[in-house]
């Protein structure tokens, strides 16, 4: 008997990513808060326990699931290399472009010779809507074309302001934590999924300058 064979699509649980959400195959929905780390060790002994102390009220304020999520990736020096030749080109100084040079040898003989890794923080929080949240929404179920569009798109919307007020609590205790937290967005999701599906891929890293500010 002939086998049917299934594309990677079909391992992948989600239908699609919108205005900041990840929808996936079973309705549910999920937000990601990409975080900064704070360097535990090298606080004091009454700074860590004031930090676990915050964390522990931090899990207790929350009344629903999170994952926490850590990303380790060879760092690509190539986008840094580039610039540094750049700056080689255009420097009219002869003994700094000479020293300039002998960096970018230095750098790129490092980094062949050692793994730089970035590591990256991130909280997703998820939301799964009700099954039938309403009477409306179950005779909604029986709607055709225009209106069952509209209760759909509503419906979206309603639980992605659900889950954006708990993507706020979430960002709120990591705050009083001393983290700093921003939500990704559209494209951010899609970078950051792709990456994860494809680990091959170094290119377009996911921009963090907004957690620096």
């Amino acid at each position: 008997m002939p086998t049917t064979g299934k594309s990677s699509q079909d391992f992948i649980p989600i239908k699609e990513i919108r205005d900041g959400v990840v929808v996936l195959k079973d309705n549910s929905i999920r937000g990601v808060v990409m975080t900064s780390s704070v360097n535990f060790a090298l606080k004091s002994v009454d700074e860590q326990q004031a930090i676990i102390f915050q964390f522990q009220n931090f899990l207790n304020s929350i009344n629903f699931s999170i994952q926490i999520f850590a990303e380790s990736r060879r760092l690509d020096i190539r986008p840094y290399i580039a610039l540094l030749e750049t700056v080689e080109r255009d420097q009219e100084n002869e003994l700094l472009k000479v020293q300039t040079k002998e960096y970018i040898e230095f750098i790129k003989s490092f980094t062949t010779s050692v793994n730089i890794m970035t590591k990256t923080f991130f909280i997703v929080v998820s939301y799964v809507p009700a099954i039938i949240q309403s009477k409306a929404g179950f005779f909604s179920m029986f709607s055709k074309g225009a209106d069952a569009e509209k209760q759909k798109t509503e419906n979206f919307e309603e639980n992605r302001t659900q889950l954006l007020q708990r993507m706020e609590v979430v960002m709120a205790g990591l705050t009083r934590l001393g983290v700093r937290a921003v939500p990704l967005g559209t494209e951010e999701l899609v970078e950051l999924y792709y990456k994860l599906f494809n680990p091959g891929d170094t290119e377009k890293p996911i921009n963090i300058n907004q957690l620096g500010k």
